[in-house]
């Protein structure tokens, strides 16, 4: 049977902001780089990175509504990624991952790469109430935002095995929540160990209080604990 592979670079603002920043840096991660790991050659990970800046420098001002949202940072938006789908188209840049005998699935679900060859395996039914604590990591990443990163185990972000989601509960403000049942925190649920969490850019200067657990999304009574109370400051 012939392979299937099927690659997606997002047109959303939103999703794309996550997209290339993630992917960004998770081409920075690991020893050797997962770049290097991938066999993506430098010049074209250097290029990828430029793209990614000059997304950057648009989205800080489409951040900003109030005083530099216009039309032109739109259509300077839509040019980024309009950007990101030729170089992908001439350079075989997911492709190359795709590809490559180093690729894990860690690796296709950062990139956005879905393998038709494979079917995916169930998920077995856990039996008793998860126990493991939710690792993470919180990274602002600029107009209100907060990459979240979410450990299983080792050094790349996972769910557990356990878990099929993590769900999280925040609140932005000067003042920490008293537990992670305090009335005023939002209830969240992410299916992606790695996501965006999205504050405003309003919230600029404030702290993002959080508290994480391991979910099942079918068997809710089999929960983790929450973890103990994580914050960052938004940029």
């Amino acid at each position: 049977m012939a392979t299937s592979i099927t690659t997606s670079i997002p047109r959303t603002f939103g999703n794309f902001n996550f997209f290339i920043r993630n992917t960004n840096s998770y081409m920075e991660e690991g020893t050797p780089k997962n770049s290097e790991r991938l066999g993506i050659p430098i010049e074209i990970a250097t290029s990828w990175k430029g793209i990614e800046k000059k997304w950057i420098t648009a989205y800080d001002k489409y951040s900003d509504r109030y005083n530099l949202r216009t039309q032109a940072v739109n259509d300077e938006l839509r040019a980024v990624i309009d950007e990101a789908h030729t170089f992908n188209a001439e350079n075989h840049f997911l492709a190359r991952i795709a590809i490559s005998e180093n690729a894990t699935v860690t690796d296709l679900e950062t990139f956005g790469i879905r393998n038709g060859t494979g079917q995916k395996q169930p998920r077995s039914i856990p039996q008793s109430p998860i126990t493991s604590l939710v690792e993470v990591t919180l990274k602002p990443i600029g107009g209100g935002s907060v990459m979240v990163k979410c450990y299983s185990k080792g050094a790349r972000a996972s769910i557990l095995d356990a878990a099929d989601s993590v769900q999280y509960r925040f609140v932005v403000g000067a003042t920490a929540p008293s537990s992670a049942e305090d009335p005023e925190l939002d209830k969240e649920i992410s299916t992606k160990a790695s996501f965006v969490l999205p504050t405003g850019a309003e919230k600029i200067g404030m702290f993002l209080y959080v508290y994480f657990r391991w979910y099942n999304i079918k068997h809710p009574e089999l929960a983790g604990p929450w973890s103990t109370l994580q914050s960052t400051i938004i940029i």
